[in-house]
Order: C-alpha cells, then structure tokens, then sequence
C-alpha cells in the first residue's frame, strides 16, 4: 500500500512546492515509486516538472468526476492548472466533498510506494481533502518570526481532520525550510520551533538559496542545476524515511550525501 504524504503550509512563499519536487526526486533515487500531486490552482508544481500546460485530464478534473486518477498521470505527476479553483468551487457544494481524493486515489494505492501532495498555500478544503486522503502530513515552515503562528495554525487543520474525517492521519513533522542558520534571527525561529514540536521539527534545515528559483525556472532539480546545494534535500529525504520506518531507503540516500555538503541546525 502506497503511503500519501501531504505537504502544507498556512501560507506561500515557505519552499513547500520546492520540497515536493525535490523529495519526488531524491525518493525516486532509491528505486521507490512515487507519484506527485499537484493540488495547487497555480499549477507550479506541474511547472517544476515540465508538465505540458495544456495536458489533459488535471486534478481538477479528478475531482471534479470528470476523469479517473489513473487517466490524469503524466510521468508519475497529476498536473494541476486554474481549473482547479472552479473544481474546488463545484466541490463545496457536494455531501462528502472532504472524502473525494481519498476516494479518487484508492484505485492507486498499489501501484505507488509513496504518494506526495502539494498542498495550496491556504487551509481550506483543498488542504482538508489532501489531509483526509494522506498517511502523513509534512509542515514547511520558512524561517521567520511568526514560523510557529503559522505551525500552530496548521496543526488544528490536522487535528480537525484526524478527530472528525481521518483518525489514522499522523503527524510526520516540520521542516524548516529557506533558513539562513548564520544569523541570529533564523537560529532563534528554530529553536522556539523545537521548543513547541520537540522532536517533530526536523534536524535537518534547508539553505537559502537564489538557485531553488532558477532551478525551477529551468524545470531542473537542484541535484542537477547544483549539486553542491542538493545535500540538503537528500538529508531531508533519508531523515523522512527513516521516520516512516524504510531504514534501507534512508540509509541509502543518507549515504549520497558528501561530507560536510549539508547543514544542519544541530
């Protein structure tokens, strides 16, 4: 059975599609197979990997009744585009409308090992409907003063699908995300992270950097555009797998990480 990670945050601009296309990636590294959703109107995740614009059936389009899951895979992606927002719209108006995903990627559930979604910088029911479908749910949180409002913000998303829609939903963790460790200000917004989520804040931070945007300018992972910077990435990645308990996968990727070519906060 495939475990879905849903990927969120209370707002944009905290590398969450960033770290959806890179996991994809480093995940793929070890043979595991994954599917990406695309559950962002923007549509940049679908960008990132270089979907056509125009590829039909999207998400959307899932949701919507229109298509199959299975009939709206491009490349081991479902893209997304502005459809989407309309799809949502004509899903408020349905009984059961938090349930539709789930149900949508059931037929699914064998042919992947790992299922990621992109989450739309908002909690609404897009967000709720990704939480209800998934195994897991993954915060990204950029490093700034208000990164634990929005955590916390994020959290009674979670506990409200998990006590009412999805009570197997757990919480995989929080990572800190275009962080600048050098100076004060990023250091003191990790430790107040770890001072309310313990353990659930990842050790792993991940580095600001220009070359995230240009590598998705170029629809190019950061492993390829530089490598320099991909250790961060990876360590994310084999930290979550071990998390979820596939110690040969994190091992592995763990050990494609150079020396010294990842910071971490600890």
């Amino acid at each position: 059975m495939a475990i879905t990670i849903s990927v969120l945050s209370q707002k944009g601009g905290t590398g969450k599609t960033t770290t959806v296309r890179h996991l994809v990636g480093a995940f793929r590294l070890t043979g595991l197979r994954v599917l990406a959703i695309d559950l962002d109107p923007q549509g940049n995740l679908s960008d990132y990997f270089d979907i056509d614009p125009e590829a039909e059936p999207t998400i959307g389009d899932v949701l919507a009744g229109r298509a199959l899951a299975s009939e709206a895979i491009v490349d081991d992606v479902i893209p997304a585009n502005l459809s989407l927002a309309e799809a949502e719209i004509t899903l408020a108006g349905k009984m059961g409308r938090e349930m539709t995903l789930r149900g949508a990627l059931a037929e699914l559930d064998e042919r992947y090992d790992i299922i990621l979604i992109d989450c739309p910088p908002a909690l609404g029911l897009l967000t709720v409907n990704a939480l209800v479908a998934a195994d897991q749910a993954l915060l990204s949180s950029e490093a700034q003063y208000f990164a634990l409002q929005g955590v916390e913000q994020a959290l009674e998303v979670i506990e409200l699908a998990r006590d009412s829609l999805n009570p197997g939903l757990q919480w995989l963790g929080v990572l800190f995300n275009i962080a600048d460790m050098r100076t004060v200000h990023s250091r003191e917004a990790f430790e107040a992270l770890r001072e309310h989520v313990g353990d659930r804040l990842l050790d792993q931070t991940v580095r600001q950097s220009i070359a995230y945007a240009e590598s998705a300018e170029r629809a190019t992972p950061i492993f390829e555009h530089r490598p320099d910077l991909g250790g961060d990435y990876m360590s994310v990645a084999a930290e979550l797998l071990r998390r979820l308990g596939l110690l040969q996968q994190s091992a592995e990727l763990a050990a494609l990480v150079p020396a010294g070519d990842s910071d971490s906060a600890t």
